[in-house]
């Protein structure tokens, strides 16, 4: 199978490619700047432009998944107006390359995988979400309804797509949890605000094995939700953190604090969503880390 990754050289890309390339798949990474792309050995590297399919749809057969990753970062900089125009536009503008691409190809794809965050339910408190749950009407709420309607023209072609919603994903070579780490390793580790508020999460290697899962299903399609089917309160996340650090967990960080130094991208800090992967688990997927403390464990090597 060739699979072609738009986003190939962010956290989730690249460890999706070198898990593909691993068991034998062919593996195409599209890139504005070939050149800077550092990936593992295996992977092919070709440009695009981010808003069409010209120089790639020729790779597209009926044997390829395209897994469309793309977008600026949310978590990078202050959400100025500019930056959320940047992370608003990198997506939709992406969605509109894979659609042109495929309009272009000679042949359809086998599925499109279109990325999504659990940030599209809004933060609706203690309200457990599944994949039928209302939108939000937040900033990030409306990026990931446009992100997810960018490439809904490929249904109307022919082509199974699964649109993912992600919860955090917890990975020691990039990502949040690594900066999560760092009040822990100087003893000042605890949880955000009064800590009430949910934290959908997932282990790196469980995001991967569940985007291949969608991938090969070929009974998958629509909406689904990837994270730990047993999210927990930031609080209790802390909680099993400092206790797989063996560090303390009990000095909060303000939220008054938070909002003074990130503004209005605080809220992906100081809110959550009680999000649980309901159609995953319909279909019998299986996680290697359904829990806190062996994902944790892991991680951390302990």
């Amino acid at each position: 199978m060739r699979v072609i990754i738009t986003g190939g050289t962010g956290l989730i890309g690249k460890a999706l490619a070198k898990s593909l390339v691993a068991d034998g798949h062919e593996v195409i990474i599209l890139s504005r700047d070939p050149s800077t792309a550092k990936l593992d050995g295996g992977v092919r590297v070709e440009k695009w432009n981010a808003r069409t399919g010209d120089g790639w749809s020729n790779h597209i057969t009926s044997d390829t998944a395209i897994v469309n990753l793309a977008g600026a970062g949310i978590g990078d900089k202050r959400w100025s107006e500019d930056r959320k125009k940047l992370i608003l536009e990198s997506r939709t503008n992406a969605g509109a390359a894979v659609v042109d691409a495929i309009e272009k190809a000679t042949e359809k794809p086998r599925v499109v995988i279109q990325s999504s965050a659990v940030g599209y339910y809004g933060t609706p408190g203690d309200t457990i979400l599944t994949e039928n749950s209302p939108a939000g009407e937040d900033f990030l709420a409306d990026v990931c309804k446009q992100w997810e309607d960018s490439t809904k023209a490929v249904e109307a072609m022919g082509v199974r797509r699964v649109v993912i919603r992600s919860g955090v994903v917890l990975s020691m070579d990039g990502g949040a949890f690594p900066r999560m780490l760092l009040p822990y390793k100087l003893m000042v580790g605890g949880p955000i605000g009064n800590g009430k508020h949910w934290f959908p999460w997932i282990h790196i290697d469980d995001e991967v094995k569940a985007i291949r899962f969608l991938i090969e299903n070929d009974a998958a399609s629509g909406v689904f939700n990837i994270m730990a089917p047993h999210p927990l309160t930031n609080t209790d996340f802390n909680h099993e953190v400092g206790k797989t650090m063996n560090k303390p967990a009990v000095i909060p960080v303000p939220k008054l604090a938070l909002q003074l130094m990130f503004g209005e991208m605080a809220i992906i800090l100081i809110e959550g969503q009680r999000a649980v992967p309901q159609r995953l688990q319909e279909l019998n997927f299986g996680f290697t880390y359904p829990t806190a403390e062996p994902a944790l464990k892991n991680l951390l090597k302990k």
